[in-house]
């Protein structure tokens, strides 16, 4: 059964630079993974694309045949696409049944919140066998300011209750935001979308006093939901990206199950000759798949003393740690090299 993600956020917000980071990441770890561009207007793509829109249909071209904008020609390439899915349909195939897909959508906010060729598309890759979940992207910034943050809490909603799929909203370049001063919270105020009555101050201070009453009510919708909260990111970060593919991992239900004729880690433990009650299986592996996430980067205490508390304390020691790591793998190749020199010097 092919897995997959519809990557979707307004633009700015990171989609491409997560694709090209999560393929760099499963490639490392030998995961399979496909990166879809869905966005016909993207002439750089920086990742290894297995599809690309524009072999079908490009803005460009939309624009001139038709006189449309950019707004309205990247909705008219949206539904060109969506009466064509036969096309996107067969080279998906070709990925094969065991094929994990990043769709990377474009950033018109409006495709993931209110127009029906997403969401149509989307359905018919459920049918067609996909298990799919929406990674929303948004610019971690945006909860320095109020309204920008209520702004985006409604922009989050309206994609989850449109798109209908499990659901990751992500604050992304969590790295950036300590460039914008201190927060008025700490960041699980913002991340686990806790009172947000605490904000009216903020609110009301930012804005005339007629908008009050609609401050409270747009808190009020997001509350009474209580849809919305938000993973972090860090793309450059290991453990960041780690954990926000495990938290994708349990949304769709995937499960990675290397091939039997898979070479073992280093060092690990040769256990065929153990009871098959001692042998690793299929309910450990789930029950590990689907506990509670404790990996590093879960906790979002942990994220703000790294990337905004004691950022520069954290920079320091892991630059330490990275020279460290370097002078090891040079000593181990003058190790070898001085090794293979006093074999030759045999008789």
């Amino acid at each position: 059964m092919p897995f997959g993600e519809i990557v979707c956020g307004s633009p700015g917000s990171g989609k491409s630079t997560y694709c090209y980071g999560k393929y760099q990441l499963f490639t490392a770890l030998k995961r399979p993974i496909s990166v879809v561009n869905l966005d016909p207007a993207n002439d750089s793509i920086p990742y290894p694309c297995a599809i690309d829109i524009s072999s079908l249909i490009t803005l460009q071209d939309v624009m001139e045949t038709h006189g449309l904008g950019p707004n309205g020609g990247m909705l008219y390439c949206m539904e060109y696409l969506e009466e064509n899915f036969d096309w996107l349909e067969e080279r998906l195939k070709e990925l094969g049944n065991d094929a994990y897909v990043l769709f990377d959508l474009p950033g018109q906010v409006e495709l993931s919140t209110n127009h029906e060729s997403i969401k149509k598309i989307v359905d018919k890759l459920g049918k067609a066998g996909f298990r799919l979940a929406t990674v929303h992207l948004c610019d971690a910034h945006y909860i320095t300011d109020a309204s920008k943050y209520v702004s985006m809490l409604l922009l989050s909603l309206r994609a989850m209750l449109h798109l209908e799929l499990p659901h990751i909203n992500v604050l992304s370049k969590i790295d950036l935001l300590s460039q914008y001063g201190e927060l008025d919270f700490n960041l699980d105020f913002y991340t686990e979308v806790q009172d947000l009555t605490y904000l009216e101050n903020a609110l009301n201070a930012s804005l005339p006093p007629k908008y009050a009453a609609l401050n409270m009510a747009m808190i009020s919708l997001v509350e009474d939901f209580s849809l919305v909260g938000f993973e972090t990111l860090a793309v450059e970060d290991k453990n960041s990206m780690m954990h926000l593919t495990r938290a994708i991992d349990r949304a769709t239900g995937y499960i990675f199950v290397p091939p039997a004729d898979a070479p073992a880690p280093p060092d690990t433990i040769d256990r065929s000759d153990a009871a098959p009650s001692a042998r690793p299986n299929m309910f450990s592996l789930f029950s590990t798949a689907a506990g509670p996430l404790k990996d590093p980067g879960g906790d979002v205490r942990e994220v703000q003393e790294r990337w905004i508390d004691y950022r520069d304390i954290y920079d320091a020691h892991e630059k330490k740690m990275w020279r460290k790591e370097g002078e090891m793998v040079r000593d181990e190749a003058a190790n070898l090299k001085a090794g293979s020199k006093v074999r030759e010097r045999k008789p």
